[in-house]
């Protein structure tokens, strides 16, 4: 079974709502709940580690009916204190193997999540459990970074991504591995913090949708739906599951 470690504690998901990124902003959360609802096509969702609800919840105020999977509970329960956020029943589990009832138009894991899981392995069970939920012509969706690796020079390892007064961080790659970690260094209070991750190339996460029975169907830069180029720094990709199952008679 595959393992992982909470880093989503009650205090964490007591202030993960107050992050001011990117991904929090209203624009974009829209452009990400209107791509997901047509990729549902009027079917249900799933999402894997659907946390505090930040695109579940607005997806449902699509119409698409949304159940989640999720690691941590603390994060669950934020969800679940939100309007409308006790209407999206929530499985406590790993999303590399935990399985909920029902069969799914769309399962969906965005923000870098796939990279919580830190073994190759555990990313491929992610998939063919994704697969397993989806019914047939159903779509797995993957929002997620691309690796960095372009900014380092020979020798260097860290690369700096927030600098300030209260917080600097940086992400720690091991090439050899695929292994990177997010570092929060608090000066005013001494505190540090470290969260590793699995970076996965585009190509690998192609082997494991077909090992699962998908193939891409779309590669965008984002949820605008850009052109994927040499340049882009992340990815939304859509695997297919086959419309039909072969079966074999004898």
């Amino acid at each position: 079974m595959t393992q992982i470690q909470n880093y989503f504690d009650a205090d964490v998901a007591a202030g993960y709502d107050d992050d001011d990124g990117h991904e929090y902003q209203s624009e974009v959360i829209a452009e990400t709940v209107g791509v997901l609802a047509e990729l549902a096509a009027g079917g249900p969702a799933l999402e894997f580690a659907v946390g505090t609800g930040r695109i579940a919840l607005p997806l449902v105020a699509r119409g698409v009916p949304v159940a989640g999977i999720e690691f941590s509970a603390d994060m669950a329960a934020q969800l679940h204190r939100k309007p409308g956020g006790t209407a999206i029943p929530v499985t406590i589990g790993n999303m590399a193997s935990t399985r909920v009832d029902g069969e799914f138009a769309l399962v969906y894991l965005v923000f870098n999540t796939i990279m919580n899981l830190t073994t190759q392995d555990a990313q491929v069970d992610c998939f063919a459990n994704a697969a397993a939920h989806l019914a047939p012509g159903g779509r797995f969706v993957i929002e997620t970074m691309l690796p960095a690796l372009r900014t380092l020079p020979p020798g260097q390892r860290a690369v700096p991504f927030q600098t300030g007064p209260d917080v600097w961080a940086f992400d720690l790659y091991d090439t050899a591995t695929q292994f990177l970690s997010s570092n929060y260094a608090y000066p005013q209070t001494g505190r540090f913090a470290s969260v590793p991750f699995r970076y996965v190339w585009p190509s690998e996460l192609d082997l494991m949708a077909r090992m699962a029975g998908m193939v891409l169907e779309h590669r965008w830069s984002d949820w605008n739906r850009s052109l994927f180029v040499h340049e882009s720094t992340k990815h939304v990709s859509v695997w297919r599951k086959a419309a039909v199952t072969k079966s074999t008679v004898g």
